[in-house]
């Protein structure tokens, strides 16, 4: 009647401490792997982000980067935008490095299932990478779109499903054998570069996804695909 089952409760703690510590222990090498995994592909992607976002947010804007790791799209949205940005990440070393590249934009330790702030107080919201990472995604997005404003925008850049045959059989190939092998070597935890594939083969897929944005309550929701579907670029706005 309304009690949340104390076993799910702990399930998603031990999952977000799984999560948190494994972030932990790749920090050092995590913008080195990220580029060279990706061969420098995930900058391109982060610059679609910008390119969607820029006709509707204003230098005056508040924007939150939700899981915003080392900071590297927080830091594209001031650069390149200039309105004021939040990154919120539950990974303190993660957030220290952020810091460290841009002393500028207010780096907060926080949760994304319980984002501390109030609601409707931001122009758009960005998750980079991260929705997957959370033990709900249903209530990543609820708490995605409580803090937008009215008409503001959530962008939502994730690995998904690639949409062509041949190159799908050869992404899954490279992100199961390849990818933690080198991730392992470099990073020193292959476990981590497992999880990854793993996350993504779980994750949800494109129209899913865009399925579920609007039952949280996203409006006018959407998505475009990144190389052929190895990322998508999910949109919605808060009617």
């Amino acid at each position: 009647m309304g009690l949340t089952d104390p076993g799910t409760k702990n399930s998603a703690k031990d999952h977000a401490r799984r999560v948190r510590d494994m972030f932990a222990r790749i920090s050092p090498r995590y913008d080195l792997l990220n580029h060279l995994l990706s061969l420098n592909i995930d900058k391109r992607w982060r610059r679609r982000v910008i390119g969607k976002l820029q006709p509707l947010v204003s230098r005056e804007s508040q924007i939150l980067d939700v899981a915003c790791g080392t900071g590297d799209l927080s830091i594209a949205l001031f650069e390149n935008i200039g309105a004021r940005v939040t990154g919120i990440d539950f990974c303190r070393p993660m957030l220290e490095r952020a810091a460290r590249k841009e002393s500028r934009i207010a780096f907060v330790e926080g949760d994304a299932l319980q984002l501390p702030f109030d609601n409707e107080v931001f122009a758009a919201v960005t998750i980079a990478f991260g929705l997957r990472n959370l033990s709900s995604v249903e209530q990543g997005l609820s708490e995605l779109h409580r803090v937008l404003k009215p008409n503001g925008w959530a962008a939502i850049l994730e690995f998904s499903k690639p949409v062509v045959p041949g190159f799908r059989a050869l992404a899954g190939a490279y992100c199961t054998r390849l990818l933690p092998q080198i991730g392992g070597w470099i990073s020193g935890s292959r476990s981590a570069y497992e999880y990854l594939p793993d996350s993504v083969s779980r994750f949800p897929d494109q129209e899913t996804l865009s399925a579920m944005m609007t039952d949280a309550g996203f409006a006018d929701v959407g998505f475009e695909n990144l190389t052929g579907g190895v990322a998508a670029l999910h949109t919605g706005r808060k009617a």
